[in-house]
Protein backbone atom coordinates (compact mmCIF):
# COMPACT_ATOMS: atom_id res chain seq x y z
CA UNK A 1 0.00 0.00 0.00
CA UNK A 2 0.97 3.68 -0.58
CA UNK A 3 2.49 5.35 2.93
CA UNK A 4 0.25 8.34 2.76
CA UNK A 5 1.75 11.24 4.96
CA UNK A 6 -0.44 14.29 6.35
CA UNK A 7 -1.07 16.04 3.57
CA UNK A 8 -2.02 19.80 2.67
CA UNK A 9 -5.87 20.27 1.24
CA UNK A 10 -5.71 20.22 -2.30
CA UNK A 11 -6.18 24.01 -3.70
CA UNK A 12 -8.29 24.82 -6.81
CA UNK A 13 -5.54 23.94 -8.61
CA UNK A 14 -4.44 20.88 -7.59
CA UNK A 15 -5.13 18.13 -10.47
CA UNK A 16 -7.97 15.59 -9.55
CA UNK A 17 -6.39 12.23 -10.26
CA UNK A 18 -9.58 9.31 -10.31
CA UNK A 19 -8.48 5.91 -9.84
CA UNK A 20 -11.24 3.88 -11.21
CA UNK A 21 -11.73 0.33 -10.05
CA UNK A 22 -14.49 -2.51 -11.47
CA UNK A 23 -15.75 -4.76 -13.95
CA UNK A 24 -16.38 -4.67 -18.04
CA UNK A 25 -18.75 -2.26 -17.73
CA UNK A 26 -16.47 0.63 -16.42
CA UNK A 27 -14.42 -0.13 -19.12
CA UNK A 28 -17.43 0.83 -21.30
CA UNK A 29 -17.90 -2.69 -23.13
CA UNK A 30 -20.30 -2.12 -26.05
CA UNK A 31 -20.18 1.04 -26.03
CA UNK A 32 -19.82 2.37 -29.69
CA UNK A 33 -18.42 5.78 -28.66
CA UNK A 34 -15.81 4.14 -26.48
CA UNK A 35 -16.44 6.32 -23.29
CA UNK A 36 -18.64 4.16 -20.96
CA UNK A 37 -20.23 5.88 -18.00
CA UNK A 38 -17.19 7.13 -16.42
CA UNK A 39 -16.00 9.15 -19.15
CA UNK A 40 -19.14 10.95 -19.92
CA UNK A 41 -19.57 11.40 -16.27
CA UNK A 42 -15.94 12.47 -15.82
CA UNK A 43 -16.24 14.83 -19.45
CA UNK A 44 -19.43 16.98 -17.40
CA UNK A 45 -17.37 17.85 -14.93
CA UNK A 46 -14.13 18.11 -16.64
CA UNK A 47 -14.42 22.47 -17.35
CA UNK A 48 -11.91 24.63 -18.70
CA UNK A 49 -9.12 24.12 -16.56
CA UNK A 50 -9.04 20.20 -17.86
CA UNK A 51 -8.12 19.12 -14.33
CA UNK A 52 -9.15 15.92 -14.13
CA UNK A 53 -6.75 12.68 -14.99
CA UNK A 54 -8.36 9.12 -15.27
CA UNK A 55 -6.51 5.93 -14.43
CA UNK A 56 -8.53 3.00 -14.94
CA UNK A 57 -8.34 -0.20 -14.01
CA UNK A 58 -11.29 -2.74 -15.15
CA UNK A 59 -11.60 -6.30 -14.91
CA UNK A 60 -14.69 -8.21 -16.77
CA UNK A 61 -16.79 -9.92 -14.64
CA UNK A 62 -15.20 -9.11 -11.29
CA UNK A 63 -16.42 -9.97 -8.24
CA UNK A 64 -16.51 -8.03 -4.58
CA UNK A 65 -13.89 -10.90 -3.49
CA UNK A 66 -11.84 -10.40 -6.52
CA UNK A 67 -11.85 -6.42 -5.74
CA UNK A 68 -11.32 -7.16 -2.22
CA UNK A 69 -7.88 -8.97 -3.10
CA UNK A 70 -6.78 -6.85 -5.81
CA UNK A 71 -7.70 -2.93 -4.66
CA UNK A 72 -4.62 -2.17 -2.45
CA UNK A 73 -1.98 -2.89 -5.35
CA UNK A 74 -4.26 -1.67 -8.57
CA UNK A 75 -4.27 1.70 -6.06
CA UNK A 76 -0.87 2.01 -5.10
CA UNK A 77 0.19 1.69 -9.07
CA UNK A 78 -1.75 4.72 -10.13
CA UNK A 79 -1.65 6.64 -6.74
CA UNK A 80 0.42 10.03 -6.67
CA UNK A 81 2.12 9.74 -3.61
CA UNK A 82 4.48 12.99 -3.97
CA UNK A 83 1.66 14.59 -5.40
CA UNK A 84 -0.26 14.35 -2.28
CA UNK A 85 2.33 15.32 -0.10
CA UNK A 86 3.21 18.84 -1.59
CA UNK A 87 -0.91 18.78 -1.93
CA UNK A 88 -0.61 19.02 -6.37
CA UNK A 89 -2.54 16.03 -6.94
CA UNK A 90 -5.89 15.28 -5.16
CA UNK A 91 -6.20 11.24 -5.38
CA UNK A 92 -9.50 9.73 -5.52
CA UNK A 93 -11.26 6.05 -6.23
CA UNK A 94 -14.08 5.49 -8.26
CA UNK A 95 -15.77 1.73 -7.50
CA UNK A 96 -17.95 -0.07 -9.81
CA UNK A 97 -18.89 -2.65 -8.01
CA UNK A 98 -20.52 -5.26 -10.97
CA UNK A 99 -23.35 -8.04 -10.26
CA UNK A 100 -21.15 -10.88 -10.95
CA UNK A 101 -21.54 -11.83 -7.08
CA UNK A 102 -24.78 -12.86 -8.23
CA UNK A 103 -23.91 -15.49 -10.45
CA UNK A 104 -20.58 -16.67 -7.95
CA UNK A 105 -23.03 -17.43 -5.76
CA UNK A 106 -20.75 -15.47 -3.03
CA UNK A 107 -23.37 -14.08 -0.30
CA UNK A 108 -24.92 -10.76 0.57
CA UNK A 109 -22.84 -11.08 3.87
CA UNK A 110 -19.45 -11.51 2.46
CA UNK A 111 -20.26 -9.23 -0.52
CA UNK A 112 -20.74 -6.10 2.54
CA UNK A 113 -17.26 -7.63 4.08
CA UNK A 114 -15.99 -7.49 0.81
CA UNK A 115 -16.93 -3.37 0.41
CA UNK A 116 -16.32 -2.91 3.86
CA UNK A 117 -12.40 -4.16 3.25
CA UNK A 118 -11.69 -2.04 0.36
CA UNK A 119 -13.42 1.20 2.03
CA UNK A 120 -11.91 0.82 5.41
CA UNK A 121 -8.29 0.58 3.52
CA UNK A 122 -9.13 3.70 1.57
CA UNK A 123 -10.32 5.25 4.84
CA UNK A 124 -6.94 4.38 6.62
CA UNK A 125 -5.08 5.87 3.58
CA UNK A 126 -7.14 9.05 3.24
CA UNK A 127 -8.13 8.60 -0.19
CA UNK A 128 -12.08 9.71 -0.46
CA UNK A 129 -14.29 6.98 -2.42
CA UNK A 130 -17.28 6.93 -4.43
CA UNK A 131 -19.30 3.92 -4.93
CA UNK A 132 -21.40 3.52 -8.34
CA UNK A 133 -23.51 0.04 -7.60
CA UNK A 134 -24.77 -2.66 -10.40
CA UNK A 135 -26.57 -2.35 -12.90
CA UNK A 136 -30.07 -3.95 -13.92
CA UNK A 137 -29.48 -7.19 -16.20
CA UNK A 138 -32.03 -9.10 -19.17
CA UNK A 139 -32.78 -11.58 -16.51
CA UNK A 140 -35.58 -10.71 -13.70
CA UNK A 141 -34.36 -13.22 -11.29
CA UNK A 142 -30.89 -11.64 -11.47
CA UNK A 143 -31.73 -7.81 -11.31
CA UNK A 144 -33.75 -9.00 -8.20
CA UNK A 145 -30.82 -10.43 -7.16
CA UNK A 146 -28.97 -7.11 -8.32
CA UNK A 147 -31.36 -5.37 -6.05
CA UNK A 148 -30.63 -7.08 -2.57
CA UNK A 149 -27.22 -6.77 -3.47
CA UNK A 150 -26.72 -2.84 -4.37
CA UNK A 151 -28.89 -2.57 -1.17
CA UNK A 152 -26.49 -4.62 1.01
CA UNK A 153 -23.79 -2.21 -0.48
CA UNK A 154 -25.34 1.09 -0.32
CA UNK A 155 -26.03 -0.23 4.05
CA UNK A 156 -21.80 -0.21 3.53
CA UNK A 157 -20.95 3.24 2.47
CA UNK A 158 -24.44 4.81 4.35
CA UNK A 159 -22.46 3.27 7.47
CA UNK A 160 -19.26 5.39 6.22
CA UNK A 161 -21.10 8.50 5.12
CA UNK A 162 -19.23 7.90 1.44
CA UNK A 163 -21.68 8.35 -1.35
CA UNK A 164 -23.47 5.62 -3.30
CA UNK A 165 -25.18 5.93 -6.23
CA UNK A 166 -27.87 2.73 -7.01
CA UNK A 167 -28.26 2.57 -10.85
CA UNK A 168 -29.92 -0.59 -10.07
CA UNK A 169 -33.14 1.02 -8.90
CA UNK A 170 -32.70 4.36 -11.24
CA UNK A 171 -32.81 1.75 -14.19
CA UNK A 172 -35.28 -0.84 -13.78
CA UNK A 173 -38.23 -0.39 -15.52
CA UNK A 174 -36.50 2.20 -17.41
CA UNK A 175 -37.71 1.98 -21.58
CA UNK A 176 -34.59 3.49 -22.87
CA UNK A 177 -32.78 1.49 -20.57
CA UNK A 178 -34.62 -1.93 -21.40
CA UNK A 179 -34.69 -1.07 -24.96
CA UNK A 180 -30.87 -0.57 -25.21
CA UNK A 181 -29.92 -3.72 -22.98
CA UNK A 182 -32.13 -5.84 -25.54
CA UNK A 183 -29.94 -4.60 -28.66
CA UNK A 184 -26.68 -5.42 -26.98
CA UNK A 185 -25.29 -9.03 -27.80
CA UNK A 186 -23.92 -9.31 -24.16
CA UNK A 187 -25.87 -8.27 -20.69
CA UNK A 188 -24.31 -4.76 -21.16
CA UNK A 189 -25.58 -1.47 -22.72
CA UNK A 190 -24.83 0.21 -25.53
CA UNK A 191 -24.56 4.30 -25.79
CA UNK A 192 -28.26 5.23 -24.47
CA UNK A 193 -27.39 2.75 -21.65
CA UNK A 194 -24.18 4.57 -20.51
CA UNK A 195 -25.77 7.45 -21.26
CA UNK A 196 -28.04 7.07 -18.44
CA UNK A 197 -25.32 5.43 -15.56
CA UNK A 198 -23.73 8.81 -16.47
CA UNK A 199 -27.07 10.82 -16.02
CA UNK A 200 -27.49 8.99 -12.30
CA UNK A 201 -23.78 9.33 -11.22
CA UNK A 202 -23.89 13.24 -11.84
CA UNK A 203 -27.24 13.62 -9.77
CA UNK A 204 -25.69 11.09 -7.33
CA UNK A 205 -23.46 13.80 -6.10
CA UNK A 206 -19.93 13.22 -8.39
CA UNK A 207 -19.71 16.61 -8.94
CA UNK A 208 -19.93 17.60 -5.41
CA UNK A 209 -17.88 14.53 -4.10
CA UNK A 210 -14.78 16.10 -6.95
CA UNK A 211 -15.49 19.50 -6.11
CA UNK A 212 -16.04 20.20 -9.30
CA UNK A 213 -19.98 21.45 -8.92
CA UNK A 214 -22.01 22.47 -6.21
Amino acid sequence: MPTVPMTPTPSPESRIRIIALGDELLAGVGDARALGWLGRAVASEQGAANRIDVFSAALPAETSAELADRWDEDVQRRFSTQGQADGSVDNRVVLAMGRADVGAGISLARSRLNLAKVLDGLERLRIPAFVVGPTPSTNPGTTAAVQELSGAFEDVCSRRRIPYVDTVGGLIGHDQWESDLARSAGDHPGQTGYGLIAWLVLHGGFGRWLGTSS
